[in-house]
């Protein structure tokens, strides 16, 4: 990259369509795993206009009423007002889940099976997962996506408070910064788009946007007299959430995981159990960046693990520093292999992934919680320690 460039990351909040796409699969999730840690699910969704559909792959032993959860799942997000199209208590609810492909469980299962290598528990697909940190913002991730989440998550607040009587659930952000040798000096633009209500005047919205959330949640040393203001620049913004667009499952990974800063493999995380090595081995990944970058160990640091199906050694593991490494990087990942074990039993053990705590991962990214187990920088010192 050149001395001085501008770097642009987008997020969308709860209300919009994939993200309440995704929330449903997440509901669906932790409901089969509250009752059942065995279960393995692969549970998509579409939203659109006045219908909910599931489709997808459940073995469960438990007993989930799925109706109701979509609906929670809906109320929880705010689709409750009079006038909304998509409602919590009006929506069709269409349920094509089917069990879980037998072929694909004697890979995953830790048991031995014909034509299967090892009884150990195998990955649940092939592909290849990506981790990355970096210093810019206390939670180790790249300053434009934070940024970005920071003002959907206010928004949210806020509307959830009950403080603003005409925000809707559907919104999108935008946050471009520019960089030069330093890191981060300038937020240069900002672009937001909230659903609200028919009787809402475009310089309200405006006025409250640019001075009661970007004003509070982003850095105001890097706010000057430069930065431009794009609010719902389309002038209006009542059609929302599923009644505007459709909505699916997996729609949004670039906004789950680091913006677009970082590389991405292309699976998706919502509605899949620990199981499924998209999910879980992106947290592990996360997981060991982060630890590397909180050691101290480098400023930035991104991290490659690939799987075949059905076997549960990694088949590669790259880690790049981009020259920022206190060590070199061969050195570093003997270190990442000596404390983290990318084996998806180990992974599901070690970051305890057979609960129901997926819905709180579903917005404003999955690598942004300051709770959740792979954002724990609990393995500092045994990297240290094998760094001597």
């Amino acid at each position: 990259m050149s001395e001085r460039f501008i770097f642009s990351s987008e997020s969308v909040g709860e209300g919009h369509p994939d993200k309440v796409a995704d929330y449903i699969s997440d509901s669906v999730l932790d409901a089969c795993l509250a009752q059942d840690s065995a279960s393995r699910v692969a549970c998509e969704t579409l939203v659109k206009s006045n219908c909910v559909f599931l489709a997808g792959e459940i073995s469960t032993r438990a007993e989930v009423n799925y109706e109701q959860v979509v609906r929670q799942a809906i109320r929880d997000i705010g689709y409750t007002n009079n006038d909304d199209v998509f409602h919590a208590d009006t929506v069709f609810v269409s349920n094509h889940l089917t069990q879980q492909s037998a072929d694909i469980a004697q890979g995953v299962n830790a048991k031995r099976a014909r034509g299967k290598k090892t009884a150990q528990q195998g990955a649940g697909d092939q592909g290849i997962m990506f981790g990355f940190a970096c210093n810019e913002t206390r939670e180790l991730m790249p300053a434009p996506i934070m940024y970005a989440h920071r003002i959907n998550q206010e928004l949210a607040k806020l509307r959830h408070a009950g403080k603003q009587k005409w925000l809707r659930p559907d919104c999108k952000s935008q946050v471009a910064v520019a960089y030069n040798e330093k890191g981060p000096v300038e937020i240069t633009s900002v672009v937001v788009s909230t659903q609200h209500t028919a009787d809402a005047k475009h310089s309200t919205i405006s006025d409250f946007i640019i001075g009661k959330v970007i004003s509070k949640v982003l850095p105001k040393k890097i706010i000057t007299a430069n930065t431009e203001y794009f609010i719902n620049p389309t002038g209006k913004f009542v059609t929302g959430g599923p009644q505007g667009d459709a909505g699916l499952t997996g729609r949004k990974i670039i906004v789950d995981t680091y913006g677009g800063w970082a590389r991405h493999g292309g699976g998706a995380f919502s509605g899949k159990d620990p199981s499924k090595v998209d999910r879980s081995a992106a947290y592990m990944c996360r997981w060991a960046a982060k630890n590397i970058v909180a050691a101290g160990l480098a400023e930035r640091v991104e991290l490659q693990v690939a799987y075949a199906i059905g076997y549960p050694e990694p088949t590669s593991i790259l880690l790049d520093t981009f020259g920022t490494g206190k060590y070199s990087d061969e050195k570093i990942t003997a270190a990442v292999k000596a404390v983290f074990s990318f084996k998806p039993a180990d992974i599901i053990e070690h970051l305890d992934l057979l609960r129901p705590i997926y819905r709180q991962t579903t917005h404003y990214g999955h690598f942004t919680k300051p709770d959740l187990p792979w954002e724990q920088v609990n393995r500092t010192g045994e990297l240290l320690k094998k760094l001597g």
